[in-house]
């Protein structure tokens, strides 16, 4: 999808690019982030932005500061959750006003947004290959990223492909964990992961509906 706007915005640790895709008439925004060696580009983000889109919800794609200055290793975690507060705070009276928020990403971006999500205000998250230990480290409970995760508040889903080497989450309350053919890159079933968020995407709209005064 080619976007209708592209801003880029000044945070304490560089230039974050946004890419903005606006819905007609839409009930929420999405903010999603991409994953650490990749792009906004990613077909996972890009399936999720054109099914959002189709829902009703305004999509925002962030590329963090180290993508945009061409660095492929990742910033470390408060150095990308500061850019990403940032960002969402500069957005508030733009493309964000007036709208309930909606947040996410794929892989370290759905870390991002995990880490987050209450900081910011999100009603909703959503994990694409959310990576939950380092491959080949399932076993080991420190490299366990799962209290991220549980540390959400608001509604989660989590996209997981079924042989994805860095895990899968186990479904809680308040979380719902769909498994997709494929692995880590999602790649393998696109029919399923729009299905997926599309339906989510539903029922956060419903949620929001009855919530709201």
């Amino acid at each position: 999808m080619d976007p209708a706007d592209v801003l880029e915005i000044a945070t304490t640790h560089g230039l974050a690019r946004l890419h903005h895709h606006p819905a007609p008439d839409p009930w929420a925004t999405l903010v999603l982030g991409h994953g650490a060696g990749g792009g906004t580009r990613a077909p996972d983000l890009q399936a999720a932005t054109a099914t959002a889109v189709g829902a009703g919800v305004s999509v925002v794609l962030t590329e963090q500061p180290y993508r945009v200055a061409g660095r492929r290793a990742p910033a470390p975690a408060n150095q990308l959750d500061t850019a990403w507060r940032e960002v969402l705070a500069a957005l508030r009276d733009g493309w964000l006003a007036g709208l309930p928020l909606l947040t996410g990403g794929r892989s370290s971006g759905a870390r991002v947004a995990c880490r987050t999500a209450d900081d910011v205000g999100a009603c909703g998250v959503l994990c694409l290959a959310f990576p939950v230990h380092p491959p080949g480290k399932g076993d080991d409970p420190s490299k366990s990223r799962l209290p991220e995760l549980a540390g959400v508040t608001a509604a989660t889903l989590v996209v997981q492909g079924e042989r994805d080497p860095f895990g899968m989450p186990p479904d809680a309350p308040g979380r719902t964990v769909v498994q997709l053919r494929g692995d880590h890159s999602l790649k393998g079933d696109m029919p399923g992961l729009r299905a997926a968020v599309g339906d989510w995407l539903n029922l956060r709209r419903e949620a929001i509906r009855l919530d709201a005064p």
